[in-house]
């Protein structure tokens, strides 16, 4: 493994400064995935988060060099999502959870990987007591080789400071809020049902609970949801909260 030098440690203590004093989530996304890439060399990275209410579902993502999100379209069909199951950070290649052999063979790889031309990939898994909260996973193409040790080293570095930050977020996000739902009822042309989903999604409820309570099917509930977002021209319930507290 080789040596991080002094300027290797002056950009990832801006990068770590950035994780922190960003203030829009999708921004420091963004951020850190250009930076990262000064220590790192990479041809296409996403960067994933868990729904802050169903982590076992990814909310929305920002990513480079990738074709249509497939991360977030294909999560169901990814390898790794075991791993999840812990709840701690860690980093690692994909080349050293599952042999090539069986990884290539697998949907995942082809509608992920293959799609986009990559082969080999760096993950980081962001966690925090016991909750999974994302991920950020840095991809190859076979012609530009794995990655290597130093690079594993790199990212480990920063893993702490990352979930710590998006925990904090998750956080902020949930304190209590008073909305206008009425008005934004009206603004939107939400049907009677919507608006007893959105309701409830304000309560921080999961599906679970919002399809028990309503006595509606998962499917269904998922269908009223896609139809809330899609009138307000958002993807998730982070981007439907700010823009209820923007006052619509």
């Amino acid at each position: 493994m080789g040596r991080l030098e002094t300027s290797d440690w002056i950009v990832l203590n801006d990068i770590i400064y950035l994780i922190y004093s960003t203030k829009d989530t999708e921004d420091m996304q963004r951020l850190f995935l250009e930076r990262i890439r000064r220590e790192i060399s990479y041809d296409a990275a996403d960067f994933c988060l868990a729904d802050s209410e169903d982590p076992n579902r990814l909310s929305h993502g920002v990513s480079v060099g990738m074709r249509n999100d497939p991360a977030l379209k294909y999560d169901e069909l990814d390898y790794n999502r075991d791993i999840r199951c812990s709840g701690r950070s860690m980093v690692y290649r994909s080349s050293d959870t599952i042999p090539d052999e069986r990884r290539i063979n697998t949907p995942y790889y082809d509608k992920v990987y293959r799609a986009n031309d990559l082969h080999f990939s760096l993950q980081m898994m962001i966690g925090y007591e016991g909750r999974f909260l994302g991920f950020i996973t840095l991809y190859r193409k076979k012609s530009s080789g794995d990655f290597d040790y130093y690079d594993i080293f790199t990212l480990d570095v920063l893993k702490d400071h990352i979930s710590l930050s998006i925990a904090r977020r998750i956080s902020s996000d949930n304190t209590s809020e008073v909305f206008d739902v009425d008005g934004f009822v009206v603004k939107y042309s939400l049907t009677k049902r919507e608006e007893e989903v959105l309701r409830h999604i304000i309560r921080r409820q999961d599906n679970i609970s919002i399809s028990r309570e309503l006595v509606i099917s998962m499917n269904t509930l998922k269908k009223h949801e896609r139809n809330i977002y899609k009138k307000c021209g958002v993807n998730s319930r982070m981007q439907l909260f700010k823009l209820l507290s923007r006052g619509m």
